[in-house]
């Protein structure tokens, strides 16, 4: 079932003579519950396509449903809400509030949102990503890994029909890369969210069940396989 649908993407930085071309008339159609790998080279706009997909960046023209919703039809306000509960966004650098703990950074997009915390989906996640005894700790106080093990959990929190990955393991060791890809794809299999990852390493790429190939922001190549275990 179609879940996610662009249509004819374009997105150019810069005026006249200083114009970049990221996406170049992009267009394709997701599942619902898929896992799809975006790779390419530096500056060939997988992570602006991975960005307008989340409704972080504007697109110069075309358009973006996600379930049936035209992303750039609503207005700013619309659009933050819509980032907040639909999308779980995950960055190459954790992005954490160093002055909270664990829970507080996992549970954040949440309190934004003035809804009150699910305290089960909370434990749930808390087991999940093996962060049970460093509720309390500060990004400070924790590896790399179990930061962006957090990064997860708040990605999460909000039970998003859609988690974006942009390079998730780029900043770790390839251990714990390895293990930030397996509980990405645990994730997915239990909650049945659509995981899109953007990744420039083709053995992580692999684990997904789609691999989509961009370069010079168009779509060069659109690859079904048999997801890894």
């Amino acid at each position: 079932m179609e879940f996610l649908r662009i249509e004819n993407l374009c997105k150019v930085y810069g005026r006249e003579d200083n114009q970049v071309t990221a996406l170049d008339h992009v267009s394709l159609e997701i599942e619902r519950g898929d896992f799809v790998a975006i790779v390419g080279s530096s500056g060939s706009g997988k992570s602006t396509l991975l960005h307008i997909i989340a409704g972080v960046d504007v697109p110069t023209s075309g358009k973006v449903y996600l379930d049936g919703q035209d992303v750039y039809a609503q207005d700013n306000e619309r659009l933050a809400i819509f980032r907040r509960r639909q999308v779980g966004l995950i960055y190459q650098f954790h992005n954490l509030i160093p002055t909270l703990n664990v829970v507080e950074n996992i549970t954040l997009p949440i309190l934004m949102d003035r809804r009150k915390v699910n305290r089960q989906r909370l434990e749930e996640l808390l087991e999940l990503l093996g962060l049970q005894d460093r509720r309390t700790h500060l990004p400070n106080q924790l590896s790399g890994g179990q930061q962006q093990r957090v990064a997860i959990g708040r990605a999460l929190m909000n039970a998003p029909q859609v988690c974006l990955a942009d390079e998730p393991t780029g900043s770790l060791d390839s251990r714990n890369g390895f293990e930030i890809i397996r509980l990405l794809k645990l994730s997915h299999q239990r909650y049945g969210q659509t995981l899109i990852l953007v990744t420039h390493d083709e053995n992580i790429a692999l684990q997904a069940n789609r691999i989509i190939t961009v370069s010079d922001g168009r779509i060069v190549r659109d690859e079904r396989q048999a997801a890894r275990q």
